[in-house]
């Protein structure tokens, strides 16, 4: 064996399959490789152009709880696929193939804890099942956060990601927007408050129900946030829309949310927003 063989033989290389994927992360906005624990550290953000990509529950738990200590509250039992629905593939397989990837019954999770040593129930929107589409379960999970919020008489903090509607359940998805509304009624009428955190993207039916009825809206940077998408109203109105229309800092800029807050600091306004509106919710050490 030459030298040139044994120098080569010696080195550490990694197999193919875990250097590209597994070392590295490609920002989706400014294309900047960066080391996935150093991604990963910063919360899914880049360090260079502040992109915030998109999280699921998991990770906003891990980040927002206590100690990443919580209990997550049970999926409500719904009727599945009541219209029967098919298009390319029938409904039920479509839900399959999304449990099966995300590891979730549907899109939005809750789950119960201390943040900051306040008692509060935390639900989280995952884009990543069916677009977070809004439908029977993401309502009846809505219900579910709302009541164990006013069980434990805490306040109800909810991350939005949703592309609207869940169009396979028709009308009975948008039966949800004036459901949820009726539940944010019974949890004011309790004296909670509700906080709402605006997350890429927050569109369709979801925006115009609970994502915008928060006590406090925040948003993340550069979150897509809108009703109708930004074609379809250009076409309507026959007009060019200005620079940055439906992101977080032009509705901030336009007093429709109260605060844009990068992700690295989350935990510590929200802690402090509930320590303003529910001080009587922090638990003695």
């Amino acid at each position: 064996m030459s030298w040139l063989s044994r120098v080569r033989n010696g080195i550490p290389f990694l197999p193919k399959r875990q250097s590209a994927e597994n070392l590295w992360h490609k920002c989706a906005k400014c294309g900047t490789m960066v080391f996935v624990k150093e991604w990963e550290e910063n919360y899914n953000v880049c360090p260079r152009c502040n992109f915030h990509d998109r999280i699921g529950p998991n990770k906003r738990f891990e980040q927002l709880f206590d100690a990443a200590e919580y209990e997550l509250l049970p999926a409500p039992e719904v009727r599945e696929d009541p219209l029967r629905f098919k298009d390319t593939k029938r409904y039920t397989d479509r839900l399959k193939t999304a449990r099966a990837a995300n590891g979730q019954r549907d899109a939005l999770v809750n789950a119960r804890g201390r943040l900051d040593g306040h008692r509060v129930v935390i639900g989280v929107q995952d884009f990543a099942f069916m677009g977070g589409s809004m439908g029977i379960a993401v309502g009846a999970a809505f219900l579910a956060g709302v009541r164990a919020a006013i069980t434990d008489r805490a306040p109800y903090i909810l991350f939005t990601a949703a592309g609207g509607a869940r169009m396979q359940e028709g009308i009975l998805s948008l039966m949800q927007m004036p459901r949820t509304t009726v539940a944010l009624a019974e949890l004011r009428e309790a004296g909670l408050p509700y906080i709402v955190v605006l997350t890429d993207p927050t569109t369709g039916g979801v925006t115009a129900s609970y994502a915008m009825l928060g006590d406090v809206q925040l948003a993340e940077p550069g979150a897509l946030i809108g009703f109708a998408g930004q074609r379809v109203i250009e076409q309507t109105i026959r007009e060019k829309l200005p620079e940055g229309f439906q992101r977080a800092e032009y509705l901030l800029e336009h007093g429709m949310i109260d605060m844009v807050v990068s992700r690295a600091d989350l935990q510590d306004r929200l802690a402090l927003l509930v320590s303003y509106l529910a001080p009587e919710t922090k638990e003695a050490a």
